[in-house]
Order: structure tokens, then sequence, then C-alpha cells
């Protein structure tokens, strides 16, 4: 049968309706073609399904197609479809970029290889011999980057507590370039007044940046706080099925010039997304609501019985009242997160061994995020790379055990941590 031929087929018992099969190759209906981007009065949940995918113009396809293609061919000398080679530019991580730029309420996105990329590629903003503020309990693979920075290009760091305003105004001076925010931070969940923080550091000249990975657009909205840069390891809950590594970067609403710096930056030193792991992200992203609800309800239950149990010395959650910042969180959070830590009466190694060992709901593993609950060992695990000084500066304890509540159900993770608390050797 020759390709030239439309065939017709009736749908069974209504003639009024018949489609036709368009030859492979013929042009792109106009119906597929992208509508405008999505209205800013869009809800949470319809924007997490609909941000960035629109039917693909070539057959239709609902989802956006993995352009699995390293090199675009050009239609003619200084001619193309938009894209050229797949570091600098991909239609299946363009969808993703639109995606979580439209979530954050940011004017644009770029998306990289790891979460640590997308931190390189932030601090490569910064001139040489730069002035930056971080908070002191930062995740270790951020220190670990801020202290080869320090040593290989010149850059100086001063970690703080950004919860004392005081002192971040003291800090501050004439070639701070940026001041780097984790809010919650990791793992102790310590808060910082984004809003406060960033008015400092404009009134001075400097970028500020915020780690958003443990709150996601979902929870928290920086740029609505003042933020200029929105960081996030997109492995965690944006992804949320702990199969792929990824980040982005983010620039605030009407910063052209600073999106296109990102963007050239992720270019230039070649950390961008491959197309199927973008893929994976976008597909992520259409669940991040429901899963956000999940973790939260599912951590807000947890850290409440911790708190009650008598091996528990204290727990970090903001969402208990007896957090210390949580006015601060309800403030400006619209919700308090799936990460909790916690340290118990008495955290001798053999105690907290067994916790780790003994818990069977919860995987030992690093990262967070994920539909399945994980503990994590701070001191040995995520932050084994800063220094013990720093880590005694942070307040970050070999006795704390940090845990990424999953969507499981509640219960069951309550009856685990009570099987094993109550297994604790003498």
């Amino acid at each position: 049968m020759s390709d030239e031929v439309h065939l017709d087929s009736n749908v069974p018992g209504n003639p009024a309706y018949h489609f036709t099969i368009v030859p492979a190759g013929a042009p792109a209906r106009a119906g597929w073609a992208r509508r405008a981007p999505l209205v800013a009065g869009a809800g949470l949940a319809t924007r997490c399904v609909h941000a960035g995918v629109q039917p693909d113009p070539a057959y239709g396809a609902v989802m956006p197609p993995i352009y699995q293609s390293s090199t675009f061919a050009f239609r003619d000398v200084c001619t193309n479809a938009g894209y050229d080679y797949t570091r600098s530019g991909n239609p299946t991580r363009a969808a993703l970029e639109e995606a979580i730029a439209a979530l954050e309420g940011g004017g644009g996105a770029t998306c990289t290889s790891t979460g640590m990329s997308a931190v390189l590629v932030a601090l490569n903003l910064l001139p040489h011999r730069s002035h930056l503020l971080a908070t002191v309990d930062c995740y270790g693979g951020t220190f670990r980057a801020l202290e080869h920075a320090r040593a290989a290009y010149g850059l100086e760091v001063t970690y703080l507590d950004l919860a004392d305003l005081a002192a971040v105004e003291r800090a501050l001076r004439p070639g701070t370039g940026m001041v780097w925010i984790e809010t919650p931070s990791n793992p102790l969940l310590r808060l910082t007044d984004v809003r406060a923080v960033a008015a400092l550091a404009r009134a001075r000249g400097a970028l500020t940046a915020v780690d958003n990975t443990f709150l996601s657009p979902v929870l928290q909205r920086p740029f609505e706080l003042g933020a200029d840069l929105v960081v996030h390891s997109t492995t965690k809950y944006l992804n949320g099925h702990s199969d792929v590594v990824g980040g982005a970067v983010v620039a605030a609403p009407g910063r052209t010039a600073l999106l296109q710096r990102i963007q050239s930056t992720n270019n230039l030193l070649g950390t961008s997304q491959s197309p199927h792991d973008a893929f994976l992200v976008l597909r992520g992203l259409k669940t991040l609501l429901l899963r956000m609800k999940a973790h939260e309800a599912g951590a807000a239950a947890v850290a409440a019985w911790l708190e009650r149990h008598p091996a528990v010395a204290r727990v970090h959650y903001p969402g208990l009242a007896s957090h210390p910042q949580h006015e601060l969180a309800l403030r400006q959070q619209q919700g308090f997160g799936g990460m909790l830590s916690f340290e118990l009466v008495d955290g001798r190694p053999a105690r907290v061994d067994h916790v780790l060992r003994t818990l069977r709901w919860f995987t030992l593993a690093e990262s967070l995020g994920g539909v399945e609950s994980l503990v994590a060992h701070p001191a040995s695990m995520t932050h084994a790379s800063m220094t013990p000084e720093a880590r005694r500066r942070a307040g970050i304890t070999d006795s704390v055990i940090r845990l990424s509540i999953g969507i499981e159900d509640p219960a069951d993770l309550i009856a685990d941590l009570d099987e094993t608390l109550a297994g604790l050797p003498a």
C-alpha cells in the first residue's frame, strides 16, 4: 500500500466519526502547535501536570518525546529549527526547564546533570576572589564545593548562622557577591528568613541564592521573598522516584541577563542534563503536589511521635510548635516538608548504629525525597566531607539521625521506629 494514501476508518456504531491516518513525513497539523504559556492563575495541581508539556508538533504525542540526539540538522547555512547540539539545548530538556520555571514562578531555568553541577553553575557567576556568605550547616557537598573554590579560585567564604540578621549585616562587605541560603538546612532543619536576608544582600549589590530542594515550589516560593536564584537537586522531590540525578538553576522573573548567564554557564561547563534524565524528572513533576502532601503528612506524624518518646532528646522539624523557628516557618512556607532529624538521649555510637541497622521500612542510604523512606547518618554519610571542626561549628554531632519520610503508611513507619527504639542497647 502506498504511503501516499489516507486510510479512513469509522468508529463502530457511530458513522459520524472517522479518522484519517496521515502518512509519515506529512506536515504537522496546526492543532498540535504549542499553545501559549500557562496562565499565571492556574492552580498548582494544574501547573504540576501541564507545565512544559504540550502535544508534540510532529505526531501529537501527549508526553514530550525523548529527543535522544546529540546533534540536529541545519535547514540551511546559519538556519536551524532552534537546536543545534544537545549540550547547548535539547527539546526534552527545554520542556523541563519551562516546567520548573513555571512552578517556581521564575523567569527561566537551566537544567544540569546533577544537583552539585547546579551549585557549580550558580557559583561560577561570581568573579574571581568574590566573597560569599553561606549557611553554617549547609549540605556537605556544597561545603566541599565552596572549600574547593576557596583553595583553587580564591573565593572567600564566611559560614554563619543566617538566622542572626545582625551577624549577616556585619558580614556583608563590598566584595560580597552572593548569599547562599539553605532553608530548611540539611540536616538540622534550621530556617533562614529569606525576605530579610535578601533585602540586606540587595542593599549591598549581592545576589541571593536559595536552595529550595527540601521544600520544592509546592511548599516554598523564594522568588516571592526576594531571591534572585533558586537552586534544586532535582534528584530529590522534583523527580521523586530515586531513579535519576539532576539539578536546576532558576532565575527570578524579569532578570533576563541573569537567565542568559546561567544558561550560557551551564553550556560552557558542559553540565547540561541528558534528554532521558530530563524526561524522567518531567514525569516526576506531574505528581509533585500529591507526593509532597503525603511526605508532609507522614513527617508530621513521625515527628510528633518521636518528640514524645522517652529515648529521644530532640527532634528537628519546623512543623513542631517546639521548633525555635516554627513561627517563621508559618510565615514563609506553605508547609513543613518531609525531612526531619532527631537525636537520642544517649547518643553513644552503639545506640545510633542500632537505629541505622535495625529499621525495616527505612533504607540506610544517602539522598532524600523519594517515595521510599530513608535513614542517614549525616556525620558519616552526607556531611562526611566536612571537617570535624566544621561539623561541630554547625552543630552536626555524631548522634544526629536524619529521616527522609516517604509516602508509606505513617502507622507502619511509627511501628518500625517503636520496635527499633524499644531494642536500644543499654
